[in-house]
């Protein structure tokens, strides 16, 4: 009988290779390699002779989904409504963001109706107690575990069936099945598997923490987020008290929806007019503001787009952005300095979305643009007026989705004027000017 064939994996990255090496050709990590077996040609037979069930569709009852709800709206409205019992949601931030907070805020609305199981292998007892205490979150129905073993955790939750586990957090989780230390690769992607499996056969929603690397994804294999139900990320301004919770995936709803909260002493807060909070009307009129309206999701808000262009002192001119994508920038200067009579190459041109804001709505581009040629000419935008419209590349300005809610929502918070695309639009108590270019809209600077 032939030797089975053996194959060495990396405990950190995944990376397999033929031949033991002290370090990983992909990562570099050192002594990471790890060896397995690979299953024989009799294995892999035995599998593929198996069967299961195959069920036909239409015989299959319609059923809703009962979500689990909160009594904060935004936090509803991030997790699609709600919920979804039996799914597994990941959520990842900043450390120090507010993620255990806002948890531990969670466990206290779903501990009302049943039991909610807090597995944390980062924390102890007293710690998970007194953040309890200071956002008055506390219930006999929050169980803790202090434990780490996703077996022992797994065991648990089928004894107690609780409406809700939290785990904090995947990184700390280990399977006995293997050798690998916690927060490998293979790890995590084997505590995960029996997370998921828990949560299918049982019907436990269960809500995971998981940390983030320096640029800003989350930590482990790609595999993680495959196998989550949603995807959840808390991101904040490091000089304001706003969080912003935002789903990049959701199995269960949209993924453009957001929620806006504010960190306080006792928790999270949330934010009902986030227009109201990242636009300050107050102020005097400076060059280079502007303010748009943008969506995420079924939800309009205002921004507020600051620019700052001065003459730039190295030969090569520069273009830095924070909350708006820098290629769509560079994209936008190259449009004005061709299409118009005003030349950027000279200038260097700053561009700031305030409140912390990550924004990818292309319809803030003629605000971006504006607010440029406003830096530039050193002449403000008045406060009153706001643009919306996406910038083609010959200068055209381009219709704007969901045009009507947009202007509507200017409306509602007292704007007067509102530059837009040349497409059928109307707000009651609002001046429309509509426009078909870039240089029609910067004539007026």
């Amino acid at each position: 009988m032939s030797k089975p064939q053996t194959i060495f994996s990396c405990q950190k990255c995944g990376a397999q290779s033929l031949k033991w090496s002290g370090r990983c050709l992909e990562c570099g990590g050192w002594g990471t390699l790890s060896e397995s077996a690979v299953k024989s040609d009799s294995a892999k037979k035995s599998i593929n002779s198996s069967f299961a069930e195959v069920f036909d569709l239409d015989e299959i009852k319609d059923e809703k989904l009962v979500r689990i709800k909160t009594t904060m709206d935004e936090l509803n409205r991030v997790f699609g409504g709600g919920i979804v019992p039996g799914s597994l949601v990941l959520l990842s931030g900043e450390p120090g963001i507010g993620k255990s907070t806002i948890v531990a805020q969670i466990a206290g609305e779903i501990a009302r109706a049943g039991t909610v199981l807090y597995a944390s292998g980062e924390e102890s007892a007293p710690q998970i107690k007194e953040r309890l205490v200071r956002i008055n979150a506390l219930n006999k129905n929050i169980k803790f575990l202090s434990e780490t073993n996703v077996e022992s955790i797994v065991g648990t939750a089928k004894k107690i069936a609780p409406k809700l586990l939290i785990v904090d957090s995947i990184q700390t989780v280990y399977t006995a099945s293997l050798e690998s230390e916690p927060g490998s690769v293979s790890q995590i992607r084997a505590s995960a598997a029996y997370l998921l499996e828990l949560a299918k056969e049982n019907n436990i929603p269960i809500i995971i923490i998981g940390h983030i690397t320096k640029d800003g994804s989350v930590a482990g294999p790609k595999t993680l987020e495959h196998m989550v139900d949603t995807v959840i990320y808390l991101e904040a301004d490091e000089s304001s008290d706003y969080r912003v919770l935002r789903a990049t995936k959701n199995r269960f709803g949209s993924t453009n929806e957001l929620g806006i909260f504010t960190m306080t002493g006792t928790g999270f807060r949330e934010v009902q007019s986030p227009s109201a909070v990242f636009v300050e009307r107050d102020e005097a009129n400076i060059s280079g503001s502007v303010i748009s309206v943008v969506m995420e999701g079924t939800r309009p808000f205002l921004a507020e787009i600051q620019a700052l262009v001065t003459k730039t002192v190295f030969g090569y001119p520069q273009r830095k952005s924070s909350g708006h994508d820098l290629n769509r920038l560079q994209v936008l200067i190259a449009v004005i300095s061709k299409r118009t009579k005003i030349n950027l190459s000279t200038q260097d041109v700053i561009l700031n979305i305030i409140g912390g804001l990550k924004i990818n709505d292309y319809s803030i581009d003629l605000a971006v643009c504006l607010a440029i040629a406003s830096s530039l000419s050193n002449k403000p935008i008045h406060k009153n007026i706001i643009a919306i419209g996406e910038v083609g590349l010959g200068g055209e300005i381009r219709k704007a989705t969901k045009l009507d809610v947009r202007l509507k929502e200017a409306a509602k918070l007292g704007f007067k004027t509102a530059y837009v695309p040349n497409q059928p639009a109307e707000a009651r108590g609002l001046e429309i000017v509509k426009f078909k270019n870039l240089g029609e809209v910067l004539e007026i600077i």
